[in-house]
C-alpha cells in the first residue's frame, strides 16, 4: 500500500515541486495552501505523514499541530520552517512534531526523514513483517500467519489487514478504509469494505486466531483479542 502524505505549504512553487518529488517516489500526496484547509484534511485521519509548514495563512502551522494533537490524532508530523533557532525547534517539538527541517533543504534529506518517520511509526519489525497478538503479516509475500497456519492474501485483503495490524485496537471508519485501500476517486462503497472484512474474518476463524475484527456500530472496525 502506498504512503499517503498531506502537504501543507503556502509557497505554491515549493509545494508544486514537492508534489512532483513525492509522485516520482510513488507516494500519494494531497496539497493544501493554508492552515485551515490543512487542518480539515489532517483531521480526516487518512494520512500516513503530514508535512507541515510553520508560517501559513489563516492558521499557523503550530496551531494546526496543536489541534491535530488535541483531537488525539497520532499521525506523524514533519515541520518545515525558515526559522532555525533552537527555541523555534523546541517549540515545534514540544507541540507534538515528530521531526523538524529548516528551509532550504535537499529533497534527498526530506525523503530520508519521511522514510525514517514512517518506519518509526509503522510498527514494522525485523524481516519486513507486522505483528499483533498471535498474527504475523509478511509485507513482501502477502502471507498472514497464525502459529503454523497461514493464508496468502489477495491485494485488497492484504491492504486491509495491513491497516488493521498497524492500528490495532484503534477504530478505523469505513470511509478511511475506502480512501486508504481504493483511493479518493474510487466508486467503492461501504459494502465493498464489508465483503473484505468478511473474507478476513473467515480466514482468522479458520486459523483459530484469538484476534477478531470487531464491528463498532456506526463507527467502523478495530482489532480485539477474544477471551481464551
Amino acid at each position: 500500500m502506498k504512503m499517503r502524505i498531506l502537504l501543507v505549504e503556502d509557497e505554491v512553487a515549493l509545494s508544486d515541486a514537492l508534489v512532483q518529488i513525492f509522485h516520482k517516489n510513488k507516494y500519494i500526496v494531497d496539497a493544501c495552501y493554508d492552515g485551515e484547509s490543512g487542518l480539515d484534511n489532517a483531521l480526516s485521519g487518512i494520512y500516513d505523514i503530514i508535512v507541515l509548514d510553520v508560517m501559513l495563512p489563516r492558521m499557523n502551522g503550530l496551531d494546526v499541530l496543536r489541534e491535530i494533537r488535541k483531537n488525539k490524532l497520532t499521525t506523524p508530523v514533519l515541520l518545515l520552517t525558515a526559522k532555525d533557532t533552537v527555541q523555534d525547534k523546541v517549540a515545534g517539538l514540544d507541540v507534538g512534531a515528530d521531526d523538524y527541517m529548516t528551509k532550504p533543504f535537499s529533497s534527498d534529506e526530506l525523503l530520508a526523514r519521511i522514510r525514517s518517520i514512517y518506519r518509526r511509526n509503522a510498527n514494522v519489525i525485523f524481516e519486513n513483517v507486522l505483528t499483533w497478538s498471535d498474527l504475523t503479516l509478511n509485507l513482501s509475500t502477502y502471507e498472514l500467519f497464525c502459529g503454523k497456519n497461514s493464508f496468502k492474501l489477495g491485494l485488497k485483503e492484504f491492504s486491509m489487514m495491513e491497516l488493521f495490524l498497524k492500528n490495532g485496537s484503534r477504530i478505523l471508519s469505513k470511509e478511511t478504509l475506502i480512501v486508504k485501500i481504493w483511493g479518493y476517486e474510487s466508486d467503492a462503497e461501504n459494502n465493498n469494505v464489508e465483503v473484505y472484512v468478511s473474507f478476513l474474518r473467515k480466514k482468522l476463524a479458520h486459523m483459530k486466531s484469538k484476534v477478531a475484527i470487531k464491528t463498532v456500530r456506526g463507527v467502523g472496525y478495530c482489532l480485539e483479542e477474544k477471551d481464551a
